[in-house]
């Protein structure tokens, strides 16, 4: 047996492994993403670009600063009734706050694009695949207008 660390969401620890596994390949475990971590990392980055305490955005969810600060180390899982007041309290839309975890989630199992096509062109982005031919992506443009 060798002990070797494994990283997952930052937090390395010490796991025992046969020496004919130890090939250099990440486990899948190690791939994993845990939803309650990804959840507490947006909170924490959309409350600090705001500016705001954990005390200031506590009292205005309603919920203990230590709770809160669980939430957003990722100690906790939190309830969607708690993760819609913390972002009532934050003065940020739950769809939005639950989209950056989506693309973080996305991001992390290698997911190159969460949106759909379809519902880029439709809502104004227009990114098209490489592999659409433009007189397609052009006659798709004109039945929309």
């Amino acid at each position: 047996m060798v002990r070797q660390p494994v990283t997952i969401n930052g937090v390395t620890r010490w796991k025992d492994v046969a020496e004919d596994a130890v090939s250099g390949v990440e486990s899948p475990e190690a791939k994993g993403v845990v939803l309650r971590q990804e959840i507490g990392d947006v909170l924490r980055s959309i409350r600090q670009a705001e500016g705001r305490t954990l005390r200031d955005v506590s009292h205005g969810a309603r919920v203990s600063l230590g709770y809160l600060s669980e939430v957003e180390r990722g100690q906790k899982e939190a309830s969607s009734e708690l993760l819609a007041s913390i972002c009532v309290a934050l003065d940020v839309p739950l769809s939005a706050m639950l989209g950056q975890v989506a693309e973080r989630i996305a991001l992390a199992e290698g997911v190159p694009d969460t949106v759909p096509t379809e519902l880029q062109r439709e809502f104004g982005q227009a990114v098209v695949p490489d592999g659409v031919p433009d007189e397609l992506t052009q006659a798709e443009f004109a039945r929309s207008s």
